[in-house]
């Protein structure tokens, strides 16, 4: 296998997603799947409201109709694709408690938790099986080292960790026009090359997939959005992510790969801890996209500049693990 069938991924997911834009936009808007404002955030941005949201499906479609023709279906392929549809659907059941049932706060913590759960518990036993019944191999590694931490049956902890930590960062990233899709392909694009550095070809193929479904995507979604992709594609692209991680062994490398999605949601964190503690914020508004907003950037700046941090450290991590490991 060599970059074209990256490439023929990519365009094939491409086409796909952008191809179904015309058709579900319309569908979502007769169907008042509206995107609802939240009155603390910017007031600027009330003027989207009643835009589709729920967008997300453009992008699992693509994702699974493009890997399951060109990827080998295997347990990585199977992984993966379960992990993005579980986690969308998780997120599809918060939108439509959201919109069609008229209550903000979607689904209730428990019952997203008991998802999240769930959905780990079924890829740590399909890991377990793959791996011969055995807890030996479930081991972290140390970036940029040789050194592996064995975590045991503990491991399904850290994989919940993970797997929720990262889908909640990057459902976060989501507040701007083309943000959260932009940022995600490129994270995406590095991974589809450290996997093909791996000889890890069906999970570069899965890769390649969400690249071209992510920038399919982007044409319905960039500045002015004519859709949203709401928390589910945000929550399906975490949980796609987050499980890269897992089968490259960068589960901790993740970090750095998606740095702009730890910025994000440290800066939720510390100004979260900053009002309760001491009565004061550190940023105008949180996540930190929102700060950049209010400091007069307008929204293309502040999404270009996000873009080009992701680019800097998701590439920048990858050439640390070409040159280190």
């Amino acid at each position: 296998m060599d970059y074209q069938a990256l490439l023929l991924t990519a365009l094939a997911a491409f086409a796909i997603a952008a191809l179904l834009g015309p058709i579900c936009i319309p569908l979502l808007h007769r169907l008042k799947f509206g995107q609802s404002i939240r009155d603390e955030g910017p007031k600027h941005h009330q003027k989207k409201s009643g835009t589709p949201t729920m967008g997300g499906i453009l992008i699992i479609v693509a994702v699974l109709l493009t890997t399951l023709r060109f990827a080998v279906t295997n347990i990585d392929t199977l992984i993966l694709l379960f992990a993005t549809v579980t986690f969308g659907l998780i997120g599809f059941a918060d939108d439509f408690i959201k919109v069609v049932k008229k209550r903000n706060l979607g689904l209730r913590a428990k019952q997203k938790l008991f998802w999240q759960t769930l959905a780990t518990l079924v890829i740590f036993a399909a890991m377990w099986y793959v791996r011969g019944h055995s807890f030996d191999d479930f081991q972290v590694s140390i970036p940029f080292t040789s050194i592996a931490v064995s975590l045991g049956v503990f491991y399904v902890l850290f994989l919940f960790f993970v797997l929720v930590g990262t889908s909640n960062a990057v459902n976060l990233t989501d507040g701007l026009d083309g943000l959260l899709a932009g940022c995600a392909a490129i994270v995406f694009m590095a991974y589809a090359v450290f996997a093909m550095w791996h000889t890890e070809y069906n999970i570069a193929i899965f890769c390649a997939a969400m690249v071209g479904a992510l920038a399919g995507f982007l044409v319905h979604n960039r500045h002015p959005a004519k859709v949203f992709m709401g928390d589910t594609g945000s929550l399906a692209i975490g949980g796609a992510l987050a499980m890269v991680g897992v089968l490259t062994h960068t589960e901790l490398g993740l970090v750095l790969f998606g740095l702009v999605f730890v910025a994000e949601t440290l800066s939720v964190i510390l100004q979260v801890a900053s009002f309760k503690l001491f009565g004061r914020r550190i940023f105008r508004m949180s996540p930190l996209h929102h700060h950049f907003e209010l400091s007069g950037w307008s929204e293309w700046e502040v999404v270009l500049s996000f873009w080009l941090a992701t680019f800097l450290t998701a590439f920048g991590t990858l050439a640390l693990y070409a040159h280190l490991s």
